[in-house]
């Protein structure tokens, strides 16, 4: 709420001053190539905000808004007041899906729902092999397939590098069967492998640019991030009303751009 107080002071500050008239697209490419020298970030991070005057900026998966003439830093969420719309949250969620697309499918290892149960849902997990409710969530995998949900797990040992958890989570992405080892390491068994190039440095720090501050780290189909173990039953119920409020959101008229 202090944060959506913030901006809402600033963005109505901007309007009653006037803000700085972005008279046409050149202007506009003028702004952008002198907030992304400012700032430091690459001017394709650097768009208009529906906030005349006010420029939204991307750094690695952070966000902020920055004044055209690349003054002021605004740290915070910019929601729309009329619609509800969460302009800011829609951008992350946005960012952490492309950030999971390029890392791509060959570098998580899957739980799907076998056939014939369909699956509904795809989430992505950070997990340590070594937390508590990260095996209590592992333990219940086949009710989550159950339910129509595909858990496609990522690797984010909480205790960092050079820890005995990292060097499970390599083995177990390093063996020859990494969803059944990552099944044994969970119950607490031994797994070795041959130590072979793997996606773990790239997970974690993957995760702490989503700010995760333990496990697991859900991350839903819409990009949402939802920290803590949830039974199968109350996610599968979750996981649809975000779908029909997301259906119902994407109906509402898109917020008019500066």
């Amino acid at each position: 709420m202090k944060k959506f107080a913030v901006v809402v002071v600033f963005a109505l500050s901007l309007i009653g001053a006037g803000g700085v008239a972005l008279a046409d697209d050149a202007a506009t490419d003028a702004a952008r190539d002198k907030i992304a020298k400012a700032i430091g970030v690459s001017r394709d991070d650097v768009r208009p905000s529906p906030v005349a005057g006010l420029f939204e900026v991307r750094h690695d998966h952070d966000f902020g808004y920055v004044s055209a003439d690349g003054k002021y830093l605004l740290q915070g969420d910019l929601v729309n007041i009329q619609t509800g719309e969460q302009i800011t949250e829609n951008h992350r969620r946005a960012d952490r899906l492309l950030a999971l697309k390029e890392l791509g499918d060959q570098n998580v290892i899957k739980f799907d729902p076998a056939p014939p149960m369909m699956t509904k849902y795809v989430i992505n997990v950070f997990t340590d092999v070594d937390c508590a409710y990260c095996r209590k969530l592992h333990s219940q995998i086949a009710e989550y397939n159950a339910q129509g949900i595909a858990v496609h797990y990522l690797s984010w040992p909480r205790s960092g590098p050079n820890t005995d958890s990292w060097t499970r989570a390599e083995a177990v992405w390093c063996s020859a069967d990494r969803a059944a080892a990552l099944t044994k390491a969970k119950l607490g068994k031994d797994v070795s492998a041959k130590k072979c190039d793997n996606p773990v440095a790239r997970e974690y720090e993957l995760g702490k640019a989503f700010g995760i501050r333990g496990t697991p780290l859900l991350v839903l189909p819409n990009g949402d991030t939802v920290p803590g173990y949830i039974p199968p039953k109350v996610l599968a119920e979750h996981l649809a009303e975000v779908d029909a409020a997301d259906k119902k959101a994407a109906a509402l008229p898109l917020s008019p751009k500066g």
